[in-house]
């Protein structure tokens, strides 16, 4: 394979550069056809060609069309039991200079909101089955973390979701040797399109509009890596499932018709005679009607079979959820049952073995993601480039859960011989009703203090 330096070489056409650097090794499905899945206005029910509005006589009779969008709501919880609960960073740090790393680094990830990122990668990564988190630095004075200096650090997330493409470029050894964007933008009515391309020490741009590429940016990298992070799976996180929901949108849409045609009760006389009857209009009352004597009238329903209709989406929901390993947090499913907080616990114990089998690519990405932003940090703050270098970080993904506080308060108590383990000024400053949490701590302790003239019963 030719090296990163060959085939960027500025001698070769950029059409020819262009397409050796979107050389993709990995086999992932394209946003064309997962979004297909993703989208519920494009499925099967929305754009089946057999199964369209019907006119008669000039009036058009419109069909049942009914959506459920499961997969991305698979896709929500999905994120949601990986990152409601806030990614934790354990810092190992011994030195002052360490903790004073460890205090500009979580600076910067809370600058950059991480936790909102975290929720907007995972969404991407599950649905798209592709991600790109890219890291840059603007020349901003500032005094963000804790220390002044002269960058700003940034992030932004890449997706084919938000019509970007993702090329990463890997070596014989697997090593990733470039990434680069595609991307398309609205200019003054006309369309560009952009390629982007990073590597450990080059970042390329180039542009084409009407006519044939154009270099815009050739500029030297100083940070010796690929500032991106680039996750991905082969699947999104609703594999396979698709057709169990294609059928629950046939189910409905189709019950949706019989109930629209057949709803209405029919007046019917059962005579062995003919009787003329005026015909009903929609605001017409019939009070009194004669008939020959053993002649029968009554409205006749609809028998519709609504148990086996029940039973069949019931199935088809829960076979869904039991696949994905994802809970139906929906409230119906919540409320049916009266449970313990340990029960409801339990509810989420396949959910948190699907996140502990998921959380190995993200823990994998996170690595990286400390690690360039150490190699930024060296830069801004290069004297404490040592204690930079040899700061442990560690990040822990909590999978989400239902917490009964009562019941942990209970147990914490019993685990201390029901001592107290925890300060009044805890509680008051959780419960959050205090403006002045020292005065209220410091009120409650005088009027539980005993008075010697005033006798306790």
């Amino acid at each position: 394979m030719a090296t990163i330096e060959e085939i960027t070489d500025s001698s070769r056409p950029i059409k020819d550069i262009i397409s050796d650097l979107q050389k993709k090794s990995i086999v992932i499905p394209p946003w064309s056809d997962l979004e297909k899945e993703y989208n519920p206005k494009k499925h099967p029910v929305m754009t089946d060609a057999s199964y369209t509005d019907k006119t008669k006589k000039g009036v058009v009779e419109k069909v049942t069309r009914i959506t459920v969008a499961m997969q991305k709501g698979a896709v929500g919880k999905m994120t949601q039991l990986a990152f409601g609960i806030p990614v934790k960073r354990v810092y190992k740090a011994k030195k002052p200079g360490e903790k004073k790393a460890a205090m500009i680094m979580e600076n910067i990830f809370q600058r950059n909101h991480i936790n909102n990122v975290n929720i907007e990668r995972g969404k991407m990564l599950y649905a798209g089955c592709e991600v790109l988190t890219l890291w840059y630095s603007t020349q901003t004075p500032n005094n963000f973390y804790g220390e002044p200096c002269e960058l700003k650090l940034r992030c932004k997330n890449y997706s084919p979701m938000n019509e970007e493409s993702l090329y990463p470029l890997f070596d014989d050894y697997d090593d990733m040797i470039s990434m680069s964007v595609g991307y398309v933008r609205d200019e003054g009515g006309s369309k560009v399109e952009y390629f982007e391309t990073y590597t450990a020490n080059k970042h390329y741009r180039w542009s084409k509009g009407d006519g044939d590429w154009v270099e815009l940016v050739n500029e030297e990298i100083t940070l010796e890596k690929i500032s991106g992070i680039y996750i991905w799976r082969k699947t999104p996180i609703y594999e396979d499932t698709s057709n169990n929901v294609y059928e629950i949108e046939w189910t409905l849409s189709r019950n949706g018709n019989y109930i629209r045609k057949n709803s209405k009760p029919i007046f019917a006389v059962f005579a062995d005679e003919e009787i003329d009857m005026d015909k009903e209009k929609d605001d017409d009352f019939k009070s009194v009607f004669q008939y020959p004597k053993g002649s029968d009238a009554k409205y006749i329903d609809w028998p519709q079979a609504t148990e086996s209709l029940r039973l069949q989406l019931e199935n088809l929901y829960k076979a869904f959820y039991t696949q994905l390993q994802l809970p139906d947090m929906s409230f119906d499913a919540m409320k049916t049952v009266a449970m313990s907080g340990e029960a409801r616990k339990m509810m989420f114990l396949d959910a948190q073995l699907k996140v502990v089998e998921e959380q190995g690519i993200w823990i994998e990405a996170f690595d990286r993601e400390v690690n360039i932003i150490k190699a930024y940090m060296k830069i801004m703050f290069p004297k404490y480039a040592n204690d930079i270098e040899t700061l442990q970080v560690e990040q822990v993904i909590t999978p989400y859960t239902i917490n009964d506080e009562k019941e942990e308060v209970g147990n914490l108590s019993t685990a201390t011989g029901g001592k107290p383990f925890m300060s009044q000024k805890e509680p008051v400053s959780r419960f959050g009703k205090a403006e002045d949490v020292e005065a209220e701590v410091q009120q409650l302790q005088t009027e539980s203090q005993v008075s010697v003239f005033e006798p306790t019963v």
